[in-house]
């Protein structure tokens, strides 16, 4: 049976939701630092007998709460696995939106139980820790605004990070064709320039291998290329044949 744990609130008060910000300042050294006390005001006592004494209390909280865990490590002990992968994701969300198959795999090779492991990720699901739909929509927005990439690519990638088809297939849905075409015509664009001077034909393969490579399809890319060498002023008649 499936144990359940319950974590401190801090889980979740660190943590709005999905994205870099999520995580931020929260890692598994942070829990549990001394807070030092409030010292009593000016005229209330020697600042120096309370600086001492202030000392002797910090370094005997410290020599009390740090034995036992420092004693375990010393002997080797195992820590309880649900904590340690709650550790392992919370460092590896930082600052970084991951996937749920990421975060699996990551304590896969950490050798984490996969009950221990299937306990923290789910749990993690519930709180809007790992939100693999809102990781996608970000994904495409990013990498499509970003680096021009076209939905073929897109699909491609999210596929590698182990997002589920229907979820990439609804990501992907927020580009439409008239949008990738108009991307696809600001990257040969920005890159027609750099082709001057070259025979029409590697003008062509080069412009057009550029947006194979981002995952346009070879009618657009043709088309979007042809255009754009015709604004020139290029011959263009024979460039309808495939590349």
């Amino acid at each position: 049976m499936t144990r359940r744990t319950e974590w401190p609130v801090s889980v979740t008060d660190h943590v709005a939701g999905p994205g870099p910000e999520f995580a931020a300042g929260h890692t598994a050294e942070s829990e549990g630092a001394y807070e030092p006390e409030a010292g009593p005001g000016p005229g209330t006592g020697s600042g120096a007998g309370f600086g001492e004494g202030a000392g002797r209390r910090a370094r005997s909280r410290s020599r009390s709460s740090g034995s036992p865990s420092s004693s375990r490590a010393e002997k080797g002990e195992p820590r309880d696995p649900v904590e340690q992968a709650r550790n392992i994701c919370l460092r590896l969300l930082t600052g970084t939106p991951r996937t749920r198959k990421q975060l699996a795999d990551a304590l896969r090779k950490r050798e984490i139980p996969d009950e221990a492991a299937e306990e923290v990720l789910s749990r993690f699901e519930d709180v809007g820790l790992i939100d693999d739909a809102a990781f996608a929509d970000a994904w495409v927005e990013s990498r499509h605004h970003g680096r021009g990439l076209a939905r073929r690519a897109l699909v491609r990638e999210l596929r590698t990070k182990g997002v589920d088809s229907a979820v990439i297939d609804e990501a992907v849905g927020q580009l439409d064709s008239e949008q990738e075409e108009a991307t696809a015509r600001e990257l040969v664009a920005r890159k027609l320039r750099s082709t001057r001077g070259l025979d029409r034909d590697k003008r062509l393969r080069r412009l057009a291998g550029m947006l194979a490579r981002k995952g346009y399809g070879e009618g657009m890319a043709l088309r979007v290329v042809r255009q754009a060498l015709e604004e020139e002023g290029e011959d263009t008649e024979g460039l309808d044949e495939p590349f």
